[in-house]
């Protein structure tokens, strides 16, 4: 019998924790699989940590500080063990009579299943900013997948475990998981009003999108092979300031020409510069991706509590 692995990033969620708790148990108990939740409290300044603290039977991964949902959804996939693995948010819109269906998909052969709230219950304001994002995304990326950042997603433990997140690259999980060549599916999920908290979204959390969203094409493309970004424009940069630098010591030897005044001097000067820069920023990035790896941690762990005990880390 398959495990499943209910992860649950909160921020500032402890009106919402113990009702969400008790509808997920709820609804799982009516399927009779084995199944574990995991709550990621990402650095609450509320009553949220006390909250889940009362709840028997979970596992919390408390960070020291709020780092962010990539991060917390990377600690999930890090400590879930479940064959599938599903994430929603914390704070009630998610309806867990869901889940099911999240499951009945994976167990088709889907790597990854996103859910699509086709009725979203939030502001206009929201609802056109996703509306626009998503559309640019989909087109660029190539991923027919209509909700991009909706947090209600099932994969496959191999799925979850392959990917490597950061800042708010979770935006982009259906266009990275189908860059590895994967199955991305979606499926209608009903969409609650929100009853407890504020919401989390603002310009800050726009801007950071559009700045990820520059860093996911670059990294379709260059992730393991930087010199083929910086080495190409550097080499163009460099030829080219180089040509203009020949252009003038030949005017200047064979014509007589004073070039010392001219602004096309200090221009070839500058292009050559760049270029040997931009090609020695490709040179280090090779040797980063080489020596790092990919198993740096962008998060630090307080603790974990296991069924009430609480357990430190140093992680």
């Amino acid at each position: 019998m398959k495990k499943i692995s209910i992860i649950i990033p909160v921020y500032n969620e402890e009106e919402s924790v113990g009702e969400l708790f008790a509808e997920i148990k709820a609804v799982m108990e009516k399927t009779a699989l084995v199944y574990e939740i995991i709550f990621i409290n990402d650095g609450s300044r509320d009553g949220t940590l006390a909250e889940l603290r009362k709840i028997a039977g979970v596992k919390i991964i408390s960070f020291t500080k709020n780092f962010g949902k990539s991060q917390a959804l990377q600690a999930g996939f890090d400590e879930a063990d479940g064959e599938y693995i599903i994430t929603l948010d914390g704070d009630l819109q998610d309806d867990p009579k869901e889940l099911p269906n999240f499951i009945n998909s994976l167990e088709q052969g889907d790597d990854l299943v996103c859910g699509w709230k086709y009725r979203r219950l939030d502001s206009f304001s929201r609802r056109f900013a996703s509306f626009i994002a998503n559309s640019i995304t989909k087109r660029i990326t190539k991923t027919n997948i209509h909700d991009m950042n909706c947090c209600y997603k099932g994969y496959k433990k191999e799925t979850a475990k392959q990917l490597r997140l950061y800042g708010d690259m979770h935006r982009y999980i259906p266009a990275i998981v189908s860059d590895m060549g994967l199955r991305v599916n979606e499926i209608k999920v009903n969409h609650r009003q929100r009853m407890h908290g504020k919401t989390k979204y603002g310009l800050k959390r726009l801007s950071n999108g559009l700045f990820d969203f520059i860093t996911l094409l670059f990294l379709r493309r260059f992730i393991d092979r930087p010199m083929h970004f910086f080495g190409l424009y550097g080499l163009a940069l460099f030829f080219f300031g180089s040509a203009i630098l020949f252009y003038l010591f030949w005017i200047k030897v064979f014509q007589g020409v004073l070039i010392g005044s001219r602004p096309l001097l200090i221009f070839g000067m500058l292009l050559v510069v760049v270029g040997v820069q931009s090609f020695s920023l490709g040179c280090l990035g090779e040797l980063i991706i080489r020596q790092n790896g990919a198993d740096r941690k962008n998060y630090v762990i307080k603790e974990i509590i296991n069924n009430g005990v609480p357990k430190t880390t140093n992680s």
